[in-house]
């Protein structure tokens, strides 16, 4: 039976519920300079089983736990074996309860991970930086030609 939760914005899920957290290695440009930092983010369902067969990510681990050991009373918890100087991925709540809600649609997804382990078997790769605060600058450059007749009605 499932416990008794407080989340306000979640009422389908309970603190039991099943979610992958995992430690990715991210990047933060600052001052023209590139900073390492590590992350804790919610892994979905989907992600996990493509990240399981070989795809290059920079997830370091994951660990698979409760939605109640991340989440206490709709604040994080950094989880246990993870370091202290992780810091939690924007809107860390928002995508724990959607994730945990992708692990109750997708129930096999649960055995790739079991309770209470962590996977640490990724290919790990820093190849294509993830960076968090980069900013897309939309050039007059980057317009597409069209062929003339595109929008006259022949």
């Amino acid at each position: 039976m499932a416990t008794v939760t407080s989340y306000s914005n979640a009422p389908d899920l309970a603190a039991d519920d099943y979610i992958v957290i995992g430690l990715a290695t991210c990047f933060v440009k600052e001052d023209g300079e590139v900073h390492q930092v590590e992350v804790i983010e919610p892994i979905p369902s989907a992600s996990l089983e493509t990240l399981v067969k070989g795809i290059p990510t920079s997830f370091k681990l994951a660990c698979a736990t409760t939605l109640g050991s991340v989440l206490d009373e709709e604040k994080s918890q950094i989880p246990a074996g993870f370091p202290q100087t992780a810091q939690f991925g924007d809107d860390f709540v928002e995508r724990a309860i959607a994730a945990a809600r992708t692990y109750k649609r997708r129930e096999a997804a649960k055995s790739l991970i079991p309770l209470g382990t962590t996977y640490t078997e990724f290919k790990y790769s820093t190849e294509r930086k993830r960076v968090l605060n980069a900013s897309r600058v939309v050039t007059k450059e980057d317009n597409v030609k069209q062929h003339p007749n595109t929008h006259k009605v022949l």
